[in-house]
């Protein structure tokens, strides 16, 4: 086994339609994988798929080891790009040492990790018992996990293929919750002599919203909010807004269609034009493609949000926090708490709902910044819930799998590993409470620009990956 032949699955997983929530097509090809080579392959009620190698004559008594990745990935494009992530195939180019997908994501997370599996299963490589383990829907609530029971796989020993640094091992992550807050309005006409304009925000690098939340990146529903606050003394209208897409993206694009005089208009956009030069100011050195601007509005809206609910969300949008809440006493630059202000969405009739996630190693702090996400906009009149909450992983005092890897990392390279921990979420936490006395870690090639358009995955560190990975199987006991 080798990388060349990762790639070579990686490359076929590409074409196979796998959003969270709509995984039955890589389901599906998991299992006739599973049959084709004769391998045990169950799959439970959830779509989790486990499919299991027996070990390999004289290694039966190695203690067997359960390899994780997630079977969905994050379906994001650039705006005006036709893809269909139902049926089109991922459009990929190698440039530099990189596979990147210039205006899609990649899927390497976790892509890659379900390839590293699938080549593993297809070697002749003498090793003990092997456990693949594919999850569903990690990207959207970590579902398949959660719906996991006891006793769907028997080994003791883990390895998540979800993280993307190469050289850095995980030994514990962070714990989130989802908050949904929602708007009622009623809807007002569109003054008579008012005239559509609308305001963009776009091209924001965006990014993972637990990796890059300290990263320093505009957030483009954030910035938009504040616009449309700094122009609350004016006399103008909200016909539309919507921003974002989904919660463990920081938001790359958002949009408002406003009503207002002639007049009026040409003062907001003169406004508009200074605090685009004092964003260019505040995020220049981060964010090299931003752009805001107006357009000219081609639907004839005959409605707008009314005036008070229009007023409160503006406010509570501007109010609402977003990023680094709190940094780790116990490890050093390492986040502990956040919160990503995700997207802002009118789908339906007299809704207006704004999504957002939360993450920390520290269960009361994770809740406490829940608590103050939902204060901000129940003092707006929304109605908010909490959902979707998973719990960290801790890293653990003593782990020979740990050790394992530490030490065939520095027997291959020459160098330590970085071992620590991640602010993203990880179903390693899940595992911890339906498997006790679970060995884990977490770790994968480079990956940059998670969950955003022109995801890439580092070639050079696939090779490095794969090696660690080859030579930890091989060599445990």
């Amino acid at each position: 086994m080798n990388s060349e032949k990762v790639l070579s699955f990686f490359k076929e997983i590409t074409r196979i339609p796998r959003e969270s929530g709509h995984e039955e097509h890589i389901i599906a090809y998991l299992q006739q994988f599973a049959a084709e080579r004769n391998l045990e392959c169950r799959t439970d009620e959830a779509g989790n798929v486990l499919i299991v190698k027996e070990a390999a004559p004289g290694h039966e008594n190695v203690p067997a080891i359960v390899l994780q990745s997630h079977s969905d990935m994050v379906c994001e494009k650039n705006e005006g790009v036709e893809h269909d992530f139902a049926k089109d195939p991922i459009r990929y180019v190698i440039e530099n040492g990189w596979m990147i997908a210039p205006d899609t994501t990649l899927g390497a997370d976790c892509g890659i990790g379900i390839a590293a599996q699938l080549a593993l299963l297809d070697s002749e490589m003498p090793c003990g018992k092997l456990e693949c383990l594919f999850t569903t829907s990690e990207e959207t609530g970590l579902d398949g996990a959660m719906a996991l029971q006891p006793g769907f796989f028997s080994g003791k020993v883990l390895l998540n293929l979800d993280s993307e640094d190469e050289g850095e091992i995980f030994v514990g992550c962070a714990g989130g919750i989802d908050t949904t807050a929602e708007f009622h309005y009623t809807d007002e006409p569109v003054c008579e002599d008012f005239e559509l304009e609308e305001i963009y925000v776009k091209d924001a690098m965006g990014g993972h919203s637990g990796d890059d939340i300290n990263k320093g990146r505009a957030n483009s529903v954030q910035l938009l909010a504040r616009f449309l606050y700094s122009i609350l003394d004016l006399d103008w209208q909200l016909v539309t807004i919507d921003g974002g897409n989904k919660r463990n993206a920081i938001a790359r694009e958002a949009k408002a269609v406003i009503a207002a005089e002639s007049d009026t208009l040409d003062i907001i956009n003169e406004r508009l034009e200074e605090y685009a030069a004092d964003v260019a100011e505040e995020y220049g050195a981060i964010e090299t493609n931003l752009s805001l601007g107006f357009a000219e509005v081609d639907t004839d809206y005959q409605t707008a949000i009314d005036e008070m609910t229009a007023w409160n969300l503006v406010t509570a949008l501007c109010a609402s926090p977003h990023g680094v809440l709190a940094m780790s006493q116990e490890i050093e630059n390492f986040v502990e708490t956040s919160t990503n202000l995700a997207s802002v969405k009118m789908t339906e009739p007299g809704v207006i709902r704004i999504g957002s996630s939360q993450r920390s190693c520290v269960t009361a702090a994770r809740r406490a910044a829940a608590q103050k996400m939902e204060a901000c906009f129940v003092l707006a009149g929304a109605i908010v819930k909490h959902e979707g909450e998973y719990p960290g992983w801790a890293p653990a005092a003593e782990s020979p799998v740990r050790d394992a890897c530490v030490a065939s990392y520095k027997k291959l390279f020459g160098v330590e590993p970085k071992v620590k921990a991640i602010h993203a979420g990880l179903e390693c936490g899940l595992f911890t409470e339906k498997f006790p006395g679970l060995d884990m870690v977490s770790f994968g090639p480079t990956l940059r620009g998670v969950h955003a358009p022109g995801e890439r995955l580092d070639l050079a560190s696939l090779d490095k990956f794969v090696d660690l990975l080859v030579d930890v199987i091989k060599n445990y006991r």
